[in-house]
């Protein structure tokens, strides 16, 4: 029931902002609006305020909306409206009202992401757990423990890293956009160094999980302490106590929480799981156990389990902005979403960037609700996301979006002259197919993503 009402409020606060940005300028222009419509299919409510000449409409089906404005394309205009008609607009206000609806989307990207940094928000601190063993992030001499002060690509300016997000946010930016990425650390001494991740050179085609492996940076520090032992499990009937803390796994010095977890999974050898020696602290005294882990199928791997919790939370910190940098920072993250998004579409045109990037309606519902989970803040940041994916969706040169129709004004702008019926009857009929290639596309990922 979350999932459906954090996906329907999402839908219905994107669409109404779109629409309203069209709604908006058209009125500034002086065109006379007949209808604002949030949804199709069945009216489930309308009005119209005294002396207004629009009608407002929420429909049954949230799942798009229009602004229908007075237009003889559409219908006979009595001769004293004609200066009302969006057709007898300038150049110039027609595009300005069709630009309205998406640059509303990224305006309201830009305040979601402002109202974040104001009210602040409990972030895992940039400090780094244990790199994947045989990364990058190994290879390059990662630490765990080590905070990460600063990070930037390796010919700009370095920026303040204020979380693990900010650390993960560059690392998707410089595997997707192809730039190294130069990190400023602190080690636990305090001793300060510098380091670069060649992440130019990885061909990345995706944000998964994969990718951040492939990297070795998958989470932040958390002591490798024991959680909730399971009852029957191999950590109870080996000794194993909640609150222990790993020192040693056979010959292994363990680091953090995420090193053991790995070790653990690693422990299996030709389908079977092989018992280690731990070290362990408990109340201040250092313990030998040899523990047996337990073998679990996930999917094609056989791994090992010890049926207990493992690692302790990581470090929080409070991530707040003041007004100005708040807002500030909010626009700098539209921006580079935007960009980001664009150069996502332009690889996945050319063949180097995967079509498993498109998402659909059920991913979209799904994150909807998982975000709305875990509090106001994220569902705020998952909204911004998705504000500015329609934001830039809309103006792709697509026929049937707002893009398409600012490249039917560019055109009346170079040449003097609209384009004509037949050529705009064909580009409206392959921009309908493209859209729903993509349409279909994204839709057989959700089904994917969530069966698979």
């Amino acid at each position: 029931m979350l999932t459906l009402f954090a996906f329907i409020l999402a839908l219905g606060v994107l669409i109404a902002v779109h629409e309203y940005g069209h709604y908006r300028m058209a009125v500034a222009c002086g065109v006379k609006v007949l209808r604002f419509s949030i949804g199709f299919g069945r009216t489930l409510l309308r009005w119209q305020p005294r002396g207004s000449s629009t009608e407002f409409v929420i429909c049954a089906f949230p799942l798009g909306g229009y602004v229908r404005m007075l237009d003889e394309r559409e219908a006979p205009v009595e001769e004293q409206e004609r200066h009302l008609a969006f057709n007898t607009q300038p150049l110039r206000s027609r595009a300005l009202i069709v630009a309205a609806g998406p640059l509303a989307n990224l305006l309201l990207a830009v305040l979601l992401y402002a109202v974040v940094n104001w009210s602040g928000v409990q972030l895992p601190a940039a400090v780094l757990g244990s790199p994947v063993a045989g990364s990058m992030a190994e290879r390059a001499g990662l630490q765990a423990g080590e905070r990460v002060l600063h990070a930037g690509f390796n010919d700009d300016d370095l920026q303040t890293v204020d979380s693990f997000e900010d650390v993960r946010w560059w690392l998707t930016r410089g595997a997707l956009e192809s730039h190294d990425v130069r990190l400023a650390l602190a080690g636990t001494t305090g001793a300060e160094r510098e380091l670069v991740l060649p992440l130019a050179g990885m061909g990345a085609q995706e944000a998964d999980a994969d990718l951040f492996r492939r990297i070795g940076l998958v989470a932040p520090y958390g002591r490798a302490v024991i959680g909730e032992v399971m009852a029957g499990g191999a950590a109870e009937r080996d000794g194993l106590r909640q609150g222990d803390v790993v020192l040693r796994m056979g010959g292994q010095v363990i680091q953090d929480g995420a090193q053991l977890r790995d070790l653990i999974r690693a422990s299996v050898v030709s389908g079977e799981a092989v018992a280690a020696t731990w070290r362990i602290q408990r109340d201040g005294q250092d313990l030998t156990v040899l523990v047996h882990p337990e073998v679990r199928q996930e999917g094609d791997l056989r791994v090992g389990r010890i049926g207990a919790f493992i690692g302790a939370a990581p470090e929080f910190v409070t991530v707040r902005h003041g007004p100005l940098d708040g807002l500030w920072r909010g626009a700098v993250r539209t921006w580079e979403v935007s960009a980001l998004t664009l150069r996502m579409m332009g690889r996945m045109l050319i063949g180097e960037a995967s079509l498993r990037n498109l998402s659909g309606p059920l991913t979209i519902a799904d994150y909807a609700g998982r975000s709305a989970s875990l509090g106001w803040t994220p569902y705020l940041t998952f909204l911004a996301l998705i504000s500015v994916s329609l934001g830039v969706l809309n103006l792709l040169p697509l026929p049937v979006l707002d893009g398409g129709h600012l490249m039917y004004y560019l055109w009346e702008g170079l040449t003097g002259r609209s384009i004509s019926d037949a050529w705009l009857e064909r580009l409206q009929r392959g921009g309908i197919a493209i859209l729903a290639t993509m349409m279909t596309i994204a839709l057989f990922n959700d089904l994917a993503r969530l069966w698979g």
